[in-house]
């Protein structure tokens, strides 16, 4: 008898200890990572200057480099690996990817999905044009071809103005900016949305060949996508974001790609 209770006991303990043993890895998401000794961060690398290829074929931008110094505070190395934009939710909630850094937008939508950090940039979604095309309000818009690119929030804004997109002949989807962008230089399509800090940066490249319509299609905010899991790495993140800030660091990485500071605080 006393036997059978000893191992009843015994079976009791261990039990209790497997479960929270469980208890604890759902809450470790960032013990994971410093364990690894890497955070992997999905992007679209054709993102510029959030992201992108420089001539030799390295990833580079404003992102990239504040994602190196987060990284560093958190004490581990950085991955970028470059991920369908439109399936970058899928990715991260798979596991794929540790985190989604690379101008994304903050939307409700996106929030039934995933979690955000503190916002940390300010955009628009602004209208691309031919220079010189005639085209100056949305409401010229009407039986025109307009591009995008797949999955974005230029594709969640232009939706939500109702009537703009009914107006429009065709929206033309496309895997990133640059080649929606390089459409609309050869006339094959009459405007491009976009975010604007990535509009503004390519075109600036690329003098008189493009111009920006007056209207938009509203002001949004940029945030890095963390599962919603990941509890103490949103936790952690915040307060590396919060530092950079405080202490000067991201300022001068905004001033390195934007010649200002245009953080936001």
């Amino acid at each position: 008898m006393k036997r059978i209770l000893w191992s009843a006991l015994l079976l009791i303990a261990c039990g209790a200890i497997v479960f929270a043993g469980g208890s604890k890895e759902k809450s470790t998401d960032l013990d994971a990572i410093q364990e690894r000794g890497v955070l992997i961060v999905g992007l679209d690398d054709s993102f510029p200057p959030m992201g992108f290829r420089d001539e030799s074929n390295e990833i580079v931008g404003f992102d990239i480099d504040l994602a190196k110094e987060a990284a560093s505070r958190l004490g581990v190395d950085v991955e970028f690996k470059p991920v369908d934009w439109d399936g970058v939710i899928l990715s991260l909630n798979k596991g794929d990817i540790d985190l989604v850094w690379n101008g994304m937008t903050i939307t409700e939508s996106r929030q039934e999905k995933i979690n955000f950090s503190k916002p940390y940039l300010d955009n628009r979604q602004i209208v691309i044009l031919q220079a010189d095309s005639g085209i100056s309000t949305k409401a010229d818009l009407a039986g025109k071809v307009v591009g995008l690119q797949m999955g974005s929030s230029a594709e969640v804004a232009l939706n939500n103005d109702a009537a703009t997109a009914a107006s429009l002949k065709e929206v033309k989807k496309y895997s990133n900016n640059v080649e929606a962008l390089l459409d609309l230089a050869a006339g094959r399509s009459d405007a491009v949305v976009v975010d604007e800090i990535v509009g503004r940066y390519y075109i600036a490249k690329k003098t008189g060949i493009y111009e920006v319509m007056a209207d938009d299609f509203g002001a949004e905010t940029y945030g890095v996508g963390i599962r919603k899991s990941d509890t103490r790495l949103k936790a952690e993140l915040d307060r590396v974001l919060d530092e950079m800030k405080a202490d000067g660091t991201a300022d001068k990485i905004s001033r390195d790609w934007f010649g200002e500071a245009i953080v936001k605080k």
